[in-house]
């Protein structure tokens, strides 16, 4: 058996940049900051930060660019995916991501930034029952909480 799934709770480090394929589909790409929190040796509490690059298509690409801005609090349920090319010279490149099939937004405070357009959230009962969106708290995350 395999399996290939991640859970990220984690920061935007910018905005999200929408493209459309050639299908016409959209897809969404942004940059997510993860911090793991541990006591070193000698006793001081670190950080050490984590990046990732997270890709979403479809419905939940026009669901984040439409309400996820730069710091905004986000948790993505995906799958990771290595991606090569040949750059312009002939070198191979990879890229590692996220490929997002689940997101919850997080609490609309989180990223502090207001669209410009003063994009409002709906609330759960104006959304059509297929599409609600769950949001987190911050004081709901306990990572217990997340099946793994």
């Amino acid at each position: 058996m395999n399996l290939n799934k991640v859970f990220l709770i984690g920061r935007l480090t910018q905005d999200p940049q929408v493209k459309a394929l050639p299908s016409g589909q959209q897809i969404c790409s942004f940059g997510l900051a993860t911090s793991r929190f541990f006591t070193d040796k000698s006793g001081q509490k670190q950080q050490q930060p984590d990046f990732h690059n997270i890709v979403l298509f479809g419905r939940l690409a026009e669901i984040a660019s439409q309400y996820l801005n730069k710091g905004s609090l986000v948790l993505i349920e995906g799958r990771i995916q290595t991606r090569s090319w040949q750059d312009a010279t002939g070198n191979k490149k990879y890229r590692t991501e996220i490929v997002g099939e689940r997101l919850q937004l997080g609490p609309r405070t989180a990223g502090k930034a207001v669209p410009a357009e003063e994009k409002s959230m709906p609330s759960q009962e104006e959304m059509p029952s297929q599409e609600q969106i769950p949001i987190i708290e911050e004081e709901e995350i306990n990572i217990k909480d997340i099946p793994f």
